[in-house]
């Protein structure tokens, strides 16, 4: 009877280590996806100033448009350092935006356009925003399967028991979820 009640015990520690080591395994790839985002964002953060210094040179009277992305640079190094997942998707948003009213408004600048080094710039920046949406997508894919995990039995015993925290989605700012006119688009 000992043996039996031993290897019962024995199977259901090894069941519970499985399972912490699983969850760990999950909580991991949730830091992981955030370091990954924010390489990209320190790429990105390096790499606006240069786009600002080009356009500078050609855009004289756009300075309202410049002084926003530097604007949104910061509140998107704020939110990063803060770890605020809500206020990075809120920064990011802004960041985007701007960047958009940006390159939108380059096109009125001939010569800005024909600079290879704006050329340059924008393309890097452009593929640095599809990268950090993959790393975004990627982050909330690792959140859910974290939060699925710790609230699913038995994994939930096992979670409460070693406090494994829940962690919040990084949303879309409602500027980002609104439609966009495309008539006013095509009249400005």
């Amino acid at each position: 009877m000992e043996i039996i009640a031993l290897v019962i015990f024995a199977v259901l520690a090894l069941y519970i280590i499985m399972l912490y080591n699983s969850l760990v395994s999950v909580k991991n790839n949730i830091a992981k996806a955030w370091s990954n985002i924010e390489i990209l964002l320190k790429q990105r953060h390096d790499e606006l100033p240069k786009l600002i210094d080009t356009c500078k040179q050609y855009m004289k009277h756009e300075q309202d448009t410049l002084e926003r992305v530097m604007l949104a640079r910061s509140q998107v190094s704020k939110a990063q350092q803060s770890h605020d997942v809500n206020a990075l998707g809120t920064a990011e948003g802004a960041l985007r935006t701007g960047l958009g009213h940006l390159f939108a408004v380059a096109e009125a600048y001939p010569e800005l356009k024909a600079n290879e080094n704006f050329l340059h710039l924008q393309s890097r920046i452009s593929g640095l925003e599809n990268a950090i949406a993959d790393r975004r997508e990627f982050y909330n894919e690792s959140v859910n399967i974290n939060n699925v995990r710790i609230e699913q039995f038995p994994d939930l015993l096992v979670a409460k028991l070693f406090h494994f925290p829940r962690f919040e989605l990084m949303r879309f700012a409602s500027e980002e979820l609104r439609d966009i006119d495309i008539g006013k688009r095509f009249n400005s």
